[in-house]
């Protein structure tokens, strides 16, 4: 098995547990990844400690990038990431990454992905949507980028917050090509 090599970028919207159970989620899957880069941009940080009542994304196993580190391997293209995923996708971020504006590393990271035909997940979190949000996901999405809007799903019956936003982060892992068990529609009994 080729084993991943995955950005995370998780910025300001709302919706930091999606960031949380993905973080956890990718701990499980580790024996399919190489690495793993994570960017944070100052407001994610502020909204996961407003969120979730804490700085525990400090705990995780992962390399950190400051959010201006131009030198950060997956700023080129040459450095072979794979796959990224932007979760949750503030509305900002995406427009700036549809009219490739490079003005931090997550865009940055995201405009390399997209021009090296590699895979863009874009976890948007907002609602309702502007025609200026819709034609954004319309440009990424022309431009090879996946829009996958935090939209959870029921069908399993979710119990706890984070099992709600584990139906979108599987969605998410499935679409980034990881092997997983999850909830399969039809698949699993309740």
């Amino acid at each position: 098995m080729i084993k991943k090599k995955v950005i995370v970028a998780v910025t300001g919207a709302s919706g930091s547990v999606y960031a949380k159970v993905l973080f956890d989620q990718l701990l499980k899957l580790k024996d399919q990844i190489e690495s793993v880069g994570i960017v944070m941009s100052d407001n994610a940080k502020e909204v996961w400690q407003f969120e979730l009542g804490n700085q525990n994304f400090n705990d995780y196993n992962f390399k950190f990038y400051n959010k201006n580190d131009f030198n950060a391997p997956f700023a080129s293209g040459s450095a072979k990431y794979d796959t990224m995923i932007i979760i949750p996708c503030s509305m900002g971020t995406l427009g700036r990454i549809a009219q490739g504006i490079s003005n931090d590393l997550i865009s940055r990271a995201a405009d390399v992905v997209l021009k090296e035909r590699r895979k863009l997940i874009a976890v948007v979190r907002d609602t309702p949507f502007s025609l200026i949000h819709i034609n954004n996901m319309k440009v990424v999405t022309e431009a090879g980028g996946i829009i996958c809007p935090a939209n959870p799903s029921y069908y399993s019956l979710p119990k706890t917050i984070e099992e709600v936003a584990a139906t979108v982060v599987n969605r998410v892992l499935d679409l980034a090509g990881f092997e997983q068990e999850s909830y399969r529609w039809q698949e699993n009994s309740l």
